[in-house]
């Protein structure tokens, strides 16, 4: 996968924040060499926060998060305000924009020790560095720069991309799991709701991995299968099948042959695989009139038969023998505060980072809210959930 075909979800998110006029969208052009932000010397010109996907050496691919001033006014100035900071969820580098004739503000102070709470890598930038007669020396994790001039950009960049590198973990989807010369089936069903004419972002990510690890891939429907299974001389080291068809294929693949599914794989990759398999023991405790969270990382048009707000809410209504108030989220949507639900069911995650997942995890954590996925709450509802744990000892262990 080429750079500039890097998911939004694998790239480092950096993100700029501070006060109006700081100069923030001015530096984030100056760091960029485009014109992502609009420059303008009104307040307030960032009204959103603005997201861009891009290649920015020495780094890499990247998303660069462009932010609304922290002490925007008014109701709707406070909304605003309320979206840059969100953004610190997903993110993994953040720079503290600071004006450099005006000094730290409380604002920034507050986002300084909200940085410090997440652990999370920042800079501090003070800007317009131009208009100073003398410039200071900087403390400890701070740089002067002029976004006007260009003075010290290039610098910067590399205190950026020394953080970001520091803050990258190493996942695997499969890499500990998966040997070259194995051989792995894909099972992914062509139905309504399958897009025409292209593979979903977890069926590529997975195809391209494999790949990588040197492993032999077989891709078939769930209606072909069985025979798909016959003509293997040797019986394939895993299947993984799209979550809708979990009942269907567990019945067609011998039990000697290990079976999990994307959205599992996916629950590991992206978040905390324990957190959300102990989450899914709810479903067995829920009281009729219960609030259920269906949360979805993507937006999509939803087709007649949709697996979040259509078939999950039926199979825990056929599987309960109760009926409850579904809720549904999607995109970058998740309340900050979710006690008012028993559980949230939520997608395998493969369009959010690894940090917005843990965000989620760690909201619902907070209140006391299980949580559990896509995957592995149809496995526990079609009563296959320990064997769709198998490729996971260590995860399987929580159910004995």
């Amino acid at each position: 996968m080429s750079l500039n075909q890097t998911p939004s979800a694998e790239r480092i998110h950096i993100g700029f924040f501070g006060l109006r006029n700081a100069g923030k969208s001015s530096l984030v052009n100056a760091v960029t060499g485009q014109n992502l932000s609009l420059v303008s010397s009104v307040k307030g010109t960032t009204t959103d926060p603005v997201q861009k996907a891009m290649e920015l050496l020495p780094m890499g691919p990247v998303v660069i998060i462009d932010t609304p001033g922290l002490d925007d006014e008014g109701e709707l100035g406070q909304m605003r305000v309320e979206r840059a900071k969100a953004v610190l969820a997903k993110i993994h580098v953040a720079i503290l924009v600071v004006d450099g004739e005006k000094g730290l503000s409380d604002p920034d102070r507050e986002l300084l020790a909200e940085f410090e709470a997440r652990k999370l890598p920042c800079v501090i930038a003070y800007n317009k560095a131009d208009l100073l007669d003398a410039i200071p020396a900087p403390e400890p994790g701070a740089i002067w720069v002029s976004a006007e001039q260009g003075t010290n950009i290039h610098e910067l960049k590399e205190r950026i991309a020394a953080l970001a590198k520091s803050a990258k973990s190493e996942r695997k989807l499969l890499g500990d799991i998966v040997a070259a010369g194995d051989t792995v089936v894909l099972v992914i069903p062509i139905d309504e709701s399958a897009p025409k004419g292209r593979l979903i972002l977890p069926q590529q990510t997975t195809i391209r991995e494999l790949l990588e690890i040197g492993a032999t891939v077989v891709i078939s429907r769930d209606t072909e299968l069985p025979a798909t299974l016959e003509k293997l001389k040797e019986a394939p080291k895993l299947v993984i099948t799209d979550s809708q068809a979990f009942g269907r294929v567990s019945k067609m693949v011998p039990k000697e042959i290990m079976l999990t599914s994307f959205s599992i794989l996916f629950a590991r990759y992206k978040g905390d695989l324990a957190t959300v398999v102990r989450g899914a023991a709810m479903l067995d405790q829920l009281r009729a009139g219960d609030r259920i969270l269906i949360s979805e990382g993507c937006t999509h048009h939803r087709q007649c038969n949709d697996i979040g707000s259509v078939k999950i809410p039926g199979w825990i209504r056929n599987y309960t023998g109760k009926d409850f108030e579904f809720c549904f989220t999607s995109g970058g949507e998740f309340p900050a505060d979710p006690s008012g639900y028993a559980l949230v069911v939520h997608c395998g995650g493969c369009m959010l980072n690894e940090k917005e997942m843990a965000s989620r995890l760690a909201r619902a954590g907070e209140k006391e809210v299980p949580m559990t996925n896509y995957g592995i709450a149809i496995a526990q509802m079609h009563g296959i959930l320990a064997r769709s744990l198998e490729p996971f000892p260590e995860i399987l262990e929580l159910l004995s």
